[in-house]
């Protein structure tokens, strides 16, 4: 569910609102104020621009799969100390517990069974709200048991994708995880498994630069921030003029990277086609926990 404060605009849609119908906010693509109830209502789309705000990972599991048909698998998984990472005061586990209540879930990542235009698949969704969307030990974790899932299953596997980067309180570890989930997509390849990507805003850092980039088919969400590391560290690091919004789902489109952009309104119906197309159509099996 969204989050807004009252009295001011903004955009930022995260897991707990309460706030009355009507209410104003500022689209920061456009700059135009329009009505929450009409956003929301537009599966949080800018009625005016089309630009899509940012959304948690259950309100688009809710907008995705058929109704009651989506089974969380996994959640035992929880996060670790293992460098007992602190700042001050405030040690990660003091983060993640943070990040928990925000957010309402566990990790950066919800993982399950599900059916899509009654096919059923595996998915695997990340939450921008949850620290980022930043990969850690149990991101990497989840993704390979979803992995796993699929291929013990034989059901196709589709992976919604934001993220700022690698879960720096975890060092190596974090960083291990683009090794770890690189190395399970090669799985689902070798197992014939279909794997298809969808990037949203934004995909970069680490995760853009493993399991995110390694789809069969790669699909994003318009305008959406793609790419491993900032324009400004790009431009001082190789001392070149990078062209504008080099770094969208377009140019990426048009340079060959993505095989798609979709919106989200069409999202469900396309990725419904691209499943009846890639997988038999059989029921879906109770989830191992």
């Amino acid at each position: 569910m969204p989050f807004f404060k009252r009295r001011r605009f903004v955009s930022i849609v995260g897991p707990k609102s309460r706030v009355p119908d009507g209410l104003w906010m500022k689209c920061p693509s456009c700059g135009q104020a329009v009505y929450r109830a009409e956003v929301e209502e537009n599966l949080w789309v800018c009625p005016s621009c089309g630009h899509h705000h940012r959304i948690t990972a259950r309100t688009r599991i809710q907008y995705l799969v058929d109704p009651e048909s989506f089974r969380e698998t996994h959640t035992n998984v929880d996060t670790l100390d293992p460098l007992e990472f602190t700042v001050g005061e405030v040690s990660y586990l003091d983060k993640v517990k943070k990040a928990k209540d925000k957010t309402g879930i566990t990790e950066a990542i919800i993982t399950g069974f599900a059916s899509v235009e009654d096919v059923p698949t595996v998915l695997a969704v990340m939450d921008f709200f949850f620290m980022g969307g930043s990969m850690g030990s149990v991101v990497g974790e989840k993704f390979c048991r979803a992995a796993d899932d699929a291929i013990r299953e034989r059901l196709p596997i589709v992976v919604f994708s934001t993220a700022g980067g690698a879960r720096m309180q975890e060092g190596i570890l974090g960083l291990m995880q683009m090794a770890k989930t690189s190395n399970a997509v090669r799985a689902l390849n070798e197992a014939g498994i279909p794997y298809i990507s969808v990037l949203t805003d934004p995909t970069t850092g680490g995760v853009c630069a493993s399991f995110a980039s390694l789809g069969d088919i790669m699909i994003a969400e318009p305008n959406a921030e793609i790419g491993f590391a900032g324009k400004r560290l790009i431009e001082g690091a190789l001392k070149v003029k990078i062209p504008e919004g080099f770094q969208t789902a377009e140019y990426q489109y048009q340079n060959g990277f993505l095989d798609q952009i979709v919106k989200r309104s069409d999202m469900r119906a396309f990725l419904g086609r691209l499943l009846r197309y890639l997988a038999p159509n059989r029921p879906v099996e109770q989830p191992v926990q």
